[in-house]
C-alpha cells in the first residue's frame, strides 16, 4: 500500500472537507510510479463517495488532474506526491472539493480579477521544504481563478524534462514557457508578479489600517510566539512578515524542541501559523520591512514596508529572523541556482550522480555532506579552518562514508562555469597555491547573517544584530526584538520561542505603564 493507515486515519478526517464531486483524471502506463500513483488515488478514492478515479492521457506520465466536476476548477500534479507534497496534494483536492482558500479577502479578489490566461509549471522534488509553499500557492490562483493553470512536477520523474530545461534549483516556475521565478515565493508575491496594481491597492489599504495595539514584524519561532502572547493579554496584534515560519521552513528536522519528540520545519511552521489564528492575530503576509520611525506626537511608532505600506503601533516588536550567509566569491551570485545552493534538502535530489561541494565546517555544513552523500557521486567538504568543528557524532559518520572527501585550511576563491551552470570551485590550500576541484553543485552552509539592515540608523546593532537586554528592548523606546535578528549567543526555535515571549511582555508591561 502507498499509504499506510496512519495515513489513511489522518485523511478520513480531512477528507470531510470536500462537499463537492472531484474526479482524478490519471495519465498512466505499465510503469511502476504508474502502479503507485493508480494505487495511492484509489486509496484516497475510496474514502469518499464524491471522489472517483478514470483514466485521461496527458503529456506527462504519470501525472493526474484532481478536477471538480463540471467546472473548469483543477490543478494537475506529475509524479506521486510523496514527502514534502503530499500536504500540497491533500489541500488541494479538499479546495477542489469545495473548502475555500484561506488568503486575505484582497489578496483573493485580486486573484479572481485578473483576466489573463497563464500556464504555470512548478518543478519540486518531495524533500524540498520551500517547494509546498510555491505549488500550494499556485494551486490556490487556479482554483480562485481558472483561467490560470497549473501543473506541480515532480522533478525526481521527469529527469529527463529537467535536464533540457537546466533546472538546478526548486522551486523552478515556468508561466507560459518562461522562467517566471525561483525558490520561495508566496501567494501575494506571485499576485504581485501577476498585477502589478495588486502592491499598490494592498498598500493604501495597510496605510489606512488603525493603529495596533502590538505589531509584530517577522512570522517565525520569536514572531509567532510574540503575537500569541500579545494575543493572550487581550492586545489588537499584527504580524507583519515576509513568510509564515521564517528559517524553520528550510529546516528538514527539528529534534531538541524538548516538547515534542521531532518534527519537520514546515510542519512547525504550519503550527506556528495555527496559533495564531486561533488567538486571532491579524497575520499580514507577503511583507518586508524597511523602515522605523520612533513615536510620533500620537505615541504610535511606524514600520515601513516594501511596495509603499506603514503601520503603526503602541509597542512593536521585531523578530525578522536571519539568512543565509554567503561566500561572495567571485561566480557565486552569478550562479546562483545554477548549481550553487543553500538547501541540500531542497536541491540535493537534482545532482544524482554528480560530483557537489559543501562550503563550510559546522553542524549545518556535515550535516548537508552526509545527506548528499546518498545522491551525489561524490561530495567535497571545503572548510576555511584547520578543522572542522561538528559535532563527533556527525563527524564520525562523515568518516564512515567512502564517497566523502574533506579539505581544510583551503580558502574558497571563485566558482566557475560556463554560463549555463557551475563546473568547478576554486580554492586556495594552506601553501597557497589555488587549486580546483570539478563538481556540478556548491552547498553554502556557513552560518547566518541577521536580517537587521532596515533598522540601521534607527537601532543600536551589536555586530550587524540588534542589541537587546534581558527584557528584550531595544534602544528605542516600545520597539522590543526577539530571535535570530538579535545579540543572544545562541540561535535556537526553542530559544527565539522564549525570547518572542518575553519580547511581548515586555512590550505589554511597556504599554500599560504608559
Amino acid at each position: 500500500m502507498v499509504l499506510d493507515d496512519k495515513t489513511i486515519d489522518q485523511l478520513t478526517g480531512l477528507i470531510g472537507h470536500v462537499v463537492v464531486p472531484v474526479r482524478f483524471e490519471a495519465s498512466l502506463d505499465d510503469s511502476p510510479r504508474s502502479r503507485q500513483v493508480r494505487e495511492m488515488l484509489d486509496q484516497v478514492a475510496a474514502l469518499s463517495p464524491l471522489i472517483d478515479v478514470v483514466e485521461a492521457p496527458d503529456e506527462r506520465t504519470p501525472s493526474f488532474a484532481i478536477r471538480r466536476v463540471d467546472s473548469d476548477v483543477s490543478v494537475r500534479i506529475a509524479g506521486l506526491p510523496m514527502g514534502e507534497e503530499f500536504s500540497s496534494f491533500v489541500l488541494a483536492l479538499v479546495q477542489v472539493g469545495g473548502h475555500p482558500v484561506r488568503a486575505d479577502e484582497d489578496v483573493i479578489e485580486a486573484i479572481k480579477a485578473l483576466d489573463e490566461p497563464h500556464e504555470f509549471v512548478t518543478y519540486m522534488s518531495l524533500t524540498c521544504q520551500n517547494c509546498p509553499t510555491v505549488v500550494q500557492a499556485l494551486n490556490s490562483i487556479s482554483i480562485l481563478n481558472p483561467l490560470i493553470r497549473h501543473t506541480a512536477v515532480e522533478g525526481g520523474a521527469f529527469q529527463d524534462e529537467i535536464s533540457s530545461r537546466g533546472i538546478q534549483a526548486v522551486p523552478t516556475v515556468f508561466m507560459d514557457g518562461e522562467v517566471f521565478g525561483q525558490g520561495r515565493m508566496g501567494l501575494a508575491e506571485i499576485l504581485a508578479k501577476l498585477d502589478a496594481g495588486s502592491g499598490a491597492r494592498r498598500a493604501e489599504r495597510l496605510n489606512a489600517a488603525e493603529p495596533f495595539d502590538m505589531l509584530i514584524v517577522g512570522g517565525g519561532p520569536a514572531g509567532a510566539s510574540a503575537a500569541v502572547y500579545a494575543a493572550r493579554k487581550g492586545l489588537r496584534v499584527g504580524v507583519a512578515t515576509e513568510n509564515i515560519g521564517g528559517q524553520v521552513l528550510d529546516t528538514a528536522l527539528i529534534e531538541n524542541l524538548t516538547v515534542v519528540d521531532r518534527i519537520a520545519g514546515p510542519a512547525l511552521g504550519a503550527e506556528l501559523g495555527r496559533s495564531m489564528d486561533s488567538y486571532g492575530v491579524e497575520v499580514m503576509s507577503g511583507l518586508r520591512a524597511i523602515g522605523l520611525h520612533e513615536k510620533d506626537q500620537s505615541g504610535l511608532v511606524s514600520v515601513d514596508f516594501d511596495g509603499g505600506a506603514t503601520l503603526r503601533a503602541r509597542a512593536v516588536v521585531i523578530a525578522t529572523g536571519a539568512r543565509f550567509r554567503t561566500t561572495g566569491v567571485p561566480g557565486e551570485a552569478e550562479y546562483r541556482n545554477r548549481g550553487v545552493s543553500f538547501c541540500p534538502h531542497c536541491d540535493g535530489p537534482l545532482f544524482k550522480g554528480k560530483p557537489v561541494a559543501v562550503i563550510g565546517g559546522g553542524n549545518s555544513a556535515i550535516e548537508a555532506a552526509i545527506d548528499l552523500a546518498g545522491v551525489a557521486s561524490r561530495v567535497t567538504v571545503i572548510e576555511v579552518m584547520p578543522r572542522l568543528n561538528a559535532d563527533d557524532i556527525l563527524l564520525r559518520k562523515l568518516d564512515s562514508l567512502g564517497n566523502v572527501d574533506v579539505i581544510t585550511s583551503a580558502e574558497l576563491q571563485s566558482v566557475e562555469g560556463d554560463e549555463s551552470a557551475m563546473t568547478a570551485v576554486t580554492y586556495r590550500d594552506e601553501a597557497g597555491q589555488e587549486r580546483s576541484v570539478a563538481v556540478n553543485g556548491m552547498f553554502v552552509q556557513i552560518g547566518l547573517v541577521p536580517n537587521a539592515e532596515w533598522v540601521d540608523g534607527a537601532l543600536a546593532l551589536d555586530r550587524g544584530a540588534i542589541a537587546v537586554d534581558d527584557r528584550n528592548a531595544t534602544s528605542m523606546p516600545g520597539v522590543f526584538a526577539a530571535g535570530d535578528v538579535t545579540s543572544i549567543p545562541y540561535k535556537q526555535v526553542l530559544i527565539s520561542l522564549g525570547a518572542g515571549a518575553n519580547a511581548a511582555l515586555s512590550a505589554f508591561d511597556h504599554l500599560i505603564r504608559q
